[in-house]
């Protein structure tokens, strides 16, 4: 049965929107970024500020499952020869840390190792596609842009972290390709939560200038309807 049109509360404005054009995308919720002893807290951060996001993300994913919607997970990281990773991005700052060494979770930010998998509470089903990125952007170096238009996906409900690097660097590059992006906010997060709420204005801004921002519950109300 096709599914009905989905009307989301957002902001700067409510939008509707097509589900089956439409994909729960799910940015780099890996062990690495969300759990103590990864790249996250290498950087000297507090990983546990990201944890607020799971449970609505878990929601939002449940809704588009049982709608048969396309979902895609992402995943940054690097090959272990870091042959991907330049050394502006391996060099930078001070870690206690870097990009390619040995820590708990195996070699930090490394395709393959613990760490760089996706947490088991959003882990990826049969079906769902998993895009691994060396970048900050989805679209860099990756099949992402393929995937979506071999979907004809024209929406994109954006989730994950952090919302200030990965989030809003993807929302851009999505943006800039002509998709409509709708940002549910509790389903982000970041380090900072100042940056968190910075991240999301600079997306709605100037009658959306980047996409729409709303929220897990605004989007399950909308989407749950669709398939009865």
């Amino acid at each position: 049965m096709p599914l009905k049109s989905a009307m989301i509360d957002a902001e700067p404005f409510a939008l509707e929107i097509d589900p089956s054009k439409t994909a729960l995308v799910i940015i780099d919720m890996q062990r690495d970024f969300l759990e103590p002893g990864g790249f996250g807290e290498t950087l000297g951060n507090d990983v546990s500020q990201l944890e607020r996001a799971v449970k609505p993300c878990a929601a939002v994913l449940s809704t588009a499952r049982d709608l048969g919607m396309l979902v895609v997970h992402t995943r940054e990281g690097h090959k272990p020869d870091l042959s991907d990773a330049p050394p502006a991005k391996v060099e930078r700052g001070a870690p206690s840390l870097r990009i390619g060494d040995d820590g708990p979770m195996g070699r930090i930010l490394i395709r393959g190792e613990p760490g760089h998998d996706i947490i088991p509470a959003l882990y990826p089903i049969d079906g769902e596609f998993v895009v691994d990125k060396p970048g900050k952007g989805a679209f860099y170096a990756t099949a992402f842009g393929d995937i979506l238009k071999q979907h004809n996906i024209e929406n994109l409900l954006v989730c994950g972290v952090t919302t200030e690097v990965c989030v809003n660097t993807t929302v851009r590059e999505a943006n800039d390709r002509g998709y409509r992006c709708i940002v549910l906010g509790d389903c982000c997060a970041s380090y900072f939560p100042e940056f968190h709420e910075m991240g999301l204005n600079m997306i709605k801004a100037q009658g959306g200038i980047f996409g729409w921002v709303s929220n897990s519950s605004a989007a399950i109300d909308a989407l749950a309807p669709a398939a009865a």
